[in-house]
């Protein structure tokens, strides 16, 4: 069985939810920040993990 679960990445300009990913909790136990495209503001954007 696969540790992997969804999680959603939120916008820390607009905090829109915008990119569904998946993440190993149990090897990666801290939030993730990724930059990617915000269609809304038509540049990158700094997206966190969201609960």
């Amino acid at each position: 069985m696969s540790q992997d679960n969804l999680i959603r990445m939120k916008c820390e300009e607009t905090g829109d939810i915008g990119y569904v990913t998946r993440k190993n909790k149990k090897q990666n136990p801290d939030p993730i920040e990724l930059m990617k495209y915000n269609p809304k503001l038509r540049k990158h954007t700094k997206y966190k993990e969201a609960k």
